[in-house]
């Protein structure tokens, strides 16, 4: 049953905390995007091979969402600015340690550490803004600016580490977040309110090692296939980290007190905005795969080139973000969701038409136009989330919300990535000139990008003819993820028309009514 406590509007402490909040997660999302400058580097430094460049890269994501729901819970248990103090700490400490590795081993086993401290501080940050701002209007907004610096860390990250790396080593880029750390620590308990559950009981372990055992080998055998095809390996690990997600929600019904409570899900309204988040991500992390390979392989820019060139989307990012809670206080939140949909869906619409040549203003308007779309919803969504929970269960519901993106991520790789590179070698197949040697044409239809290896080695003529029919093929690709994203958006868009058309806007509601009269009721 809801409550009746009054809401009450937050004042300038509220906002200037919001503002602490800001400071770690724009570094998460700075450190998921700068390693994809300094990968080369450090791996040149460290002597690392390629699979030990993979791990580098992935075992952050990797342990961020194999904690995610564990951390969350456990700051509903033992205090959110707790929790979030406990990680700073934490990430502050392995950061430095990243920065002077000394092998490939330590760097990765920094990194899995950073994924763990990480997993600490973005379900306490949006489930103190759960607490701090109760006005469903503030929260929309509170919500709005967090969004917007996750996605403005994340546009930062190829243009911060590409300055570092010109002027400094490879390690330079994990001490970035040592003075946000710092920062956060000093001024956090002094700003920042301490929020429990007061009833919540003690944590599971057993169920703690279940979701691990879930969440790890899922993520795993997703994102494997994407690089080298389906085999034994990520099956099984797919398989076994299903049976025991399987046996984790057995468990997690029959307990007390669960480390996830299962009827967070009967709420429709929860649902389907998770629904949104997961599928919107799966959408847009293929598409912008494919749009980051488009551009360093097609077009051939630079890493840095090519990220600055991304800059467009991170902008659109920032603005969808903030202009869904705008625009829910005046529209059903059923109405701006479709609406954002439709907006990506037609940027996706212009990636169909993109060919192997002068294709970037059709990529880079596209992407402005699918960025700002899915920033709408997934802005609102997490808003009404959160909203529609009881402020106990707030971390709860941020951990849930956070892994459900990292899936999304993975999910988006997997499948978009995998159908991107199908696409591109039945065509290529197709169209492959017929003076091409042999062994030259079967190395050029595994990737693009092995395709201008195996053209560097042919002469001029034959080179250009390469080129033109790989480019071509691999435009293909993008277009049929492309096809995908429209007929996705299109279907997300007309489920949130009619399953949420009765979910009212936050505007609806002013300061003298009770907060969660307002809310979508949610079982719990």
């Amino acid at each position: 049953m809801l409550t009746t406590k009054p809401a009450q509007r937050a004042g300038r402490r509220e906002w200037i905390a919001l503002a602490v909040l800001a400071l770690p997660t724009v570094l998460l999302s700075l450190d998921i995007s700068v390693l994809y400058l300094a990968l080369p580097e450090l791996g040149s430094g460290l002597g690392a091979s390629g699979t030990e460049q993979l791990w580098i890269m992935d075992i952050y994501s990797f342990m961020l969402a194999g904690f995610l729901v564990t951390m969350g819970t456990l700051g509903d248990r033992i205090g959110r600015r707790r929790l979030l103090m406990i990680g700073a700490v934490a990430f502050g400490l392995v950061s430095v340690l990243a920065a002077y590795a000394t092998s490939p081993e330590m760097l990765i086993a920094a990194r899995a550490l950073l994924g763990v401290a990480g997993a600490t501080l973005m379900p306490s940050t949006m489930a103190l803004i759960r607490n701090m701002f109760t006005d469903p209007r503030q929260m929309g907004t509170a919500v709005g600016v967090w969004f917007a610096c996750f996605v403005g860390g994340m546009a930062l990250g190829p243009v911060a580490g590409g300055f570092l790396l010109e002027h400094f080593w490879w390690g330079s880029v994990f001490l970035l977040g040592v003075p946000v750390m710092l920062l956060l620590l000093i001024v956090g308990p002094a700003l920042l309110p301490e929020y429990r559950d007061a009833e919540a009981g003690r944590l599971d372990l057993a169920s703690v090692a279940l979701s691990l055992a879930a969440i790890l080998p899922v993520i795993y055998g997703l994102k494997e296939p994407a690089r080298e095809g389906w085999s034994t390996t990520p099956a099984l690990a797919l398989a076994a980290g299903l049976g025991c997600g399987y046996a984790f929600v057995r468990r997690q019904r029959g307990l007390a007190e669960p480390l996830l409570d299962l009827r967070l899900f009967a709420g429709r309204t929860f649902t389907v905005a998770l629904a949104i988040m997961l599928l919107g991500g799966v959408v847009m992390s293929g598409a912008t795969l494919m749009s980051t390979q488009y551009l360093q392989l097609v077009e051939g820019f630079s890493p840095l080139n090519a990220g600055l060139w991304m800059l467009p989307q991170n902008v659109a990012l920032v603005v969808g973000s903030m202009a869904g809670p705008a625009l829910a206080r005046r529209f059903r939140p059923a109405h701006v969701i479709a609406l954002g949909m439709a907006l990506g869906a037609a940027g996706f619409a212009l990636h169909t038409q993109i060919g192997g040549t002068g294709g970037l203003p059709l990529l880079v308007t596209g992407l402005v136009l699918s960025s700002a779309g899915i920033a709408m919803p997934m802005t609102l969504t997490m808003n009404l989330m959160l909203a529609g929970t009881p402020p106990e269960k707030a971390g709860s519901v941020a951990s849930i919300s956070e892994t459900g993106g990292e899936f999304g991520v993975a999910l988006g790789v997997a499948t978009m990535g995998t159908l991107g590179t199908v696409v591109y070698r039945d065509r290529l197949a197709d169209t492959m000139p017929n003076d091409i040697p042999a062994a030259s044409a079967a190395t050029a239809r595994e990737s693009m990008a092995t395709a201008l290896e195996a053209a560097a080695g042919l002469p001029a003529n034959l080179t250009a003819d390469l080129l033109t029919a790989a480019r071509d093929a691999f435009a293909t690709g993008l277009n049929a993820v492309a096809l995908v994203g429209v007929a996705a958006f299109v279907t997300l868009g007309i489920l949130a028309a009619t399953t949420l058309r009765t979910t009212p806007q936050p505007s609806a509601t002013d300061t003298d009514t009770p907060a969660e009269e307002a809310l979508v009721p949610t079982a719990h």
